[in-house]
């Protein structure tokens, strides 16, 4: 693992701002239930390479053209509302869904569009605008009702493993029915589909590399053990906005989210420990495994 080896000094702090991103948590129900599709980021990738994550990756301008409106299944004036900021531009709102469907068609070959389809796929270091390409030669659109605004997380300003700032909504997405994941084998060095217990199991016997925001998310999904149910949940409330504390704990560092006694929001966001600390490059609850699903 290698988030011991990126842990950011905790006297250093960035004013930067953080950068729009999308994210897609994509589940399917399985033989042992819920599962979730996770992708290995290269190990020479300049931001977490070796990491398992969620498909996404950051939105551009493309993203936000006024060219997507006949591509869109409905218009970008609805879609702040959906993400349960209705004071976000259209435009912007926009940009954050095709960055997401964008990101999971590039990274696992996965098209959520309207009308069932079979898109080529991207190719190594896919060209921006290609997607929409794709979507109209296909005449398809871009299916944003199958992504399910789920949570969004902001970067602190002194993050823990050293990695840029990043402001990243997350969608919850079902499989396509007939469709298969396949990840580009260029960004991405392997792909695997698991339940929540079975990622979280293997990340604590130290085989795969995880971090908080999925590491938080598994633990959210691991209440639940279909596709309905996960689903069901996340329309029912708005998406929380995350935004860890970080500090130190004898000597360990560590962040807490809300609803810990340390954090400013006192309403808790998310289901499972409040907070994690970094040990032996791991981060993890501090009450142990168990603390994942309490």
């Amino acid at each position: 693992m290698n988030t011991a080896a990126s842990a950011a000094d905790p006297a250093v702090q960035t004013d930067a701002p953080p950068r729009a991103a999308a994210s897609v948590v994509l589940i399917r129900d399985g033989g042992n239930g819920l599962q979730v599709l996770l992708l290995r980021r290269h190990s020479n990738a300049r931001v977490l390479g070796g990491v398992y994550v969620f498909p996404g990756g950051k939105v551009d301008a493309d993203d936000a053209a006024p060219e997507w409106a006949a591509l869109l299944d409905q218009p970008a004036d609805g879609l702040p509302a959906r993400l349960g900021e209705p004071a976000l531009a259209p435009a912007a709102a926009q940009a954050l869904y095709v960055a997401a469907a964008r990101e999971l068609w590039e990274e696992a070959g996965v098209a959520l569009v309207d009308v069932p389809t079979r898109l080529p796929a991207a190719g190594p270091g896919a060209a921006v605008g290609t997607w929409r390409a794709a979507l109209a030669a296909a005449g398809v659109r871009l299916a944003t009702a199958a992504l399910q605004p789920w949570s969004r997380w902001i970067t602190p300003r002194n993050p823990p493993v050293g990695t840029p700032r990043f402001d990243t909504r997350f969608f919850l997405a079902r499989l396509p029915d007939g469709a298969q994941a396949r990840h580009d084998a260029f960004e991405v060095s392997d792909s695997a589909w698991l339940t929540p217990r079975e990622a979280l199991t293997r990340y604590w016997a130290r085989d795969i590399d995880l971090i908080p925001p999925q590491l938080m998310g598994l633990a959210q999904l691991a209440r639940h053990t279909t596709v309905a149910s996960a689903w069901a949940e996340a329309q029912r409330r708005l998406p929380p906005c995350i935004l860890p504390e970080t500090f130190d704990d004898g000597g360990h560092r560590a962040m807490c989210y809300p609803g810990d006694e340390r954090h400013p929001v006192r309403e808790r966001a998310l289901p499972g420990p409040t907070r994690l600390r970094l040990v032996g490059g791991r981060f993890e609850p501090y009450d142990g495994f168990d603390g994942w699903f309490r």
